[in-house]
């Protein structure tokens, strides 16, 4: 079958700042709290490899621009780093980095890549975690304002803005589950950073509409659908009190400007609903979005709690679900993770029916593979399995167009083989090879394909 993709389709692949970068301690930046985690805890990261080198894109960044043009990129994700602009998080900016960051976006718009820029990616100054990071309102004053500074200088060439990627991850690896600094377990907090972004994302889209720059503003959401075991009312009920807490509490707000009511009865139910302002709710309802990005990269599949609750453990959503591992499923043997292609379509289906089909994208997939240098041969890595796994999600991406879906783009994560949080370098998604001893880049078979996939806008 040939799948033919609409016209002006972007192609190409996402990053962000802390995980390409490098230079984390140079140029001006301030620390940001990965840098301050590594000090604190090296032991927490793979192999103790930090983020202080990354991928060198600070250095190389013209170079890796010329391959993602080489390999059919016509658009390209990255964020800007909130440290490096901003090294305090308010106050001075740093000349340093609006030079890097106008170079990089330059030699993007010269190479006739798009860049689509984001805001945030888990990457809060140190100087703001220590008043209280999202907990604090204060902080999300002085986000909306780097925000602002961020329009104003890069607004003349970059017109698709995102304010955060994956805004609930921060929420569960820094205050739920332990994988983030500040490492904190406490599900009311999470619950206060959880709304305190969706408001620091609200006031961000106030400002860029007072700018009236020409271009488009949104959220990257990591939107995983949850699955039921089964069509029983407990699978089913704990099914949707999960995508309440995972999905719908970032979905809802950005695309429709309120809370799902059901959501908020359940954290007043059990004493957790965050403290809420006079003129809170006006202001998200000013914050819906131009633009959606989407990550999917497994399903979730959950089925009701089989033991009852310890009286005596903190709060957790898993007070509602248990997972549940769907026998005969197909699987990436090589990172664990569930393999299921029409998790991609069922979210361009429930954003098409319930969400009034915005424009979206989709703005990561992809496919980790721990210890890759086992499929080398004659020098390039043979990641059939990547293009495999890319063209499954782009056939029922492409169904979902065909529906009617209004998707306009798809981009892998990632380009190059990037440092990723406390997993470092263990797992490797690049359509590049990087190889850490000498920072030498090899495109991998995928990133070949890739390149006739965006030449054709179709395979």
């Amino acid at each position: 079958m040939n799948y033919q993709f609409p016209k002006n389709f972007r192609w190409g692949s996402a990053a962000s700042s802390t995980q390409t970068e490098g230079a984390s301690l140079e140029g001006g930046k301030g620390e940001s709290i990965w840098d301050h985690w590594y000090k604190e805890q090296p032991n927490r990261f793979h192999n103790g490899v930090s983020s202080t080198n990354a991928s060198t894109f600070y250095e190389n960044y013209k170079s890796d621009i010329q391959l993602m043009k080489d390999i059919g990129h016509n658009s390209f994700r990255t964020s800007i780093s909130w440290a490096r602009l901003i090294p305090q998080g308010t106050g001075e900016v740093n000349q340093e980095a609006v030079d890097f960051y106008n170079n990089v976006i330059d030699e993007l718009v010269a190479q006739n890549i798009e860049p689509f820029i984001c805001l945030y990616h888990f990457d809060m100054p140190m100087a703001m975690q220590e008043i209280g990071g999202f907990e604090n309102r204060e902080v999300l004053d002085a986000y909306a304002n780097f925000a602002e500074v961020c329009f104003k200088l890069f607004g003349d060439r970059v017109h698709s803005w995102f304010t955060f990627n994956e805004p609930i991850v921060p929420v569960e690896g820094g205050y739920l589950y332990d994988f983030h600094y500040p490492n904190v377990v406490d599900f009311k907090r999470a619950a206060t950073v959880a709304y305190h972004t969706v408001l620091a994302h609200a006031k961000a889209v106030v400002k860029f509409r007072a700018l009236n720059t020409n271009g488009n503003i949104g959220i990257i959401l990591n939107l995983t659908p949850s699955y039921p075991r089964s069509q029983n009312p407990a699978d089913l009920k704990a099914a949707n009190i999960c995508d309440l807490m995972f999905n719908r509490s970032f979905l809802d707000p950005s695309v429709k400007g309120e809370y799902p009511q059901e959501l908020i009865e359940l954290l007043k139910e059990h004493d957790q609903l965050p403290v809420i302002l006079e003129g809170d709710c006006e202001l998200i309802a000013q914050g819906k979005i131009d633009v959606l990005g989407v990550n999917y990269y497994q399903p979730r599949r959950v089925k009701a709690r089989e033991n009852a609750i310890h009286p005596e453990a903190p709060f957790m959503p898993e007070h509602f679900f248990d997972y549940y591992e769907m026998p005969g499923r197909k699987m990436n043997p090589h990172r664990g993770w569930e393999i299921y292609e029409k998790g991609v379509y069922d979210i361009l289906t429930n954003l098409r029916e319930n969400y009034g089909n915005l424009p979206c994208y989709i703005s990561e997939n992809g496919m980790g593979v721990e210890g890759e240098e086992k499929f080398l041969v004659d020098g390039q890595i043979q990641d059939d399995y990547r293009i495999e796994f890319i063209r499954g999600h782009l056939e029922w991406l492409h169904k979902g167009i065909d529906e009617g879906s209004a998707c306009f783009g798809y981009h892998l994560w990632t380009f190059i083989d990037n440092w990723s949080w406390s997993n470092a370098y263990k797992n490797r998604y690049g359509f590049y090879q990087l190889d850490l001893k000498t920072q030498k880049r090899s495109v991998k078979k995928s990133g070949e394909w890739f390149a006739e996939v965006s030449k054709n806008n179709g395979f």
